[in-house]
């Protein structure tokens, strides 16, 4: 049987941190975009060489390392910086990603995860075979976000509606798993995918 490789995706406070452990913890690879992103900024990396030269040294801590804070109060407010950083960083992050990828399958593994929080959205879905989307309700998800980051409903709903709606990427995926309820149940889905799915570490 050849590998598979999945692209794990949700939306914020949607529990996919959650269903990434459930996975890990039966065995399977993960690879994550976040850890990927963080790595090709640091120190000395072609992508971190690149966003002082675009960005400047103002934008780091005394350390050398990127001060994310400084470099997301330019981006945020400026939507050319934003796709000059993003042209530097997904690149970066794509290449990173699949060299783990590889090296997983070198090592013999049949099912490599992808967890790729912005799947949909930054039209990664080439990387992967199939798609798993993690789903909660939209009052479930508002509300797990404003207890989880302390935020007050407008703030929340602003980060919510910078992404695609759940609902939406429920449409794309080739399979669901619905985190309304208790890990339990989370967990009995988890289970019949890689049954139904026959997916093996």
């Amino acid at each position: 049987m050849a590998a598979m490789i999945i692209g794990l995706t949700g939306g914020i406070a949607s529990g996919k941190s959650t269903v990434s452990a459930l996975f890990q913890k039966r065995g399977f690879t993960m690879i994550d975009a976040d850890d990927a992103a963080r790595k090709v900024v640091e120190v000395g990396k072609e992508a971190y060489e690149k966003i002082v030269d675009h960005f400047g040294k103002e934008i780091l801590q005394a350390d050398g390392a990127i001060d994310r804070k400084k470099l997301g109060a330019i981006i945020f407010h400026d939507k050319e910086k934003r796709l000059l950083l993003n042209s530097i960083v997904h690149p970066a992050v794509r290449k990173q990603m699949n060299d783990s990828k590889t090296a997983a399958l070198a090592n013999g593994k049949q099912t490599v995860l992808m967890d790729i929080p912005l799947l949909y959205e930054s039209k990664l879905t080439d990387m992967v075979d199939r798609t798993i989307v993690v789903y909660v309700d939209e009052h479930i998800q508002l509300q797990r976000l404003m207890d989880r980051n302390q935020l007050s409903k407008a703030d929340a709903e602003a980060r919510i509606s910078s992404q695609l709606p759940l609902q939406e990427k429920k449409t794309m995926a080739d399979a669901v798993i619905n985190n309304n309820r208790t890990i339990k149940e989370t967990e009995i889905q988890l289970d019949e995918l890689i049954k139904k799915w026959n997916l093996k570490p």
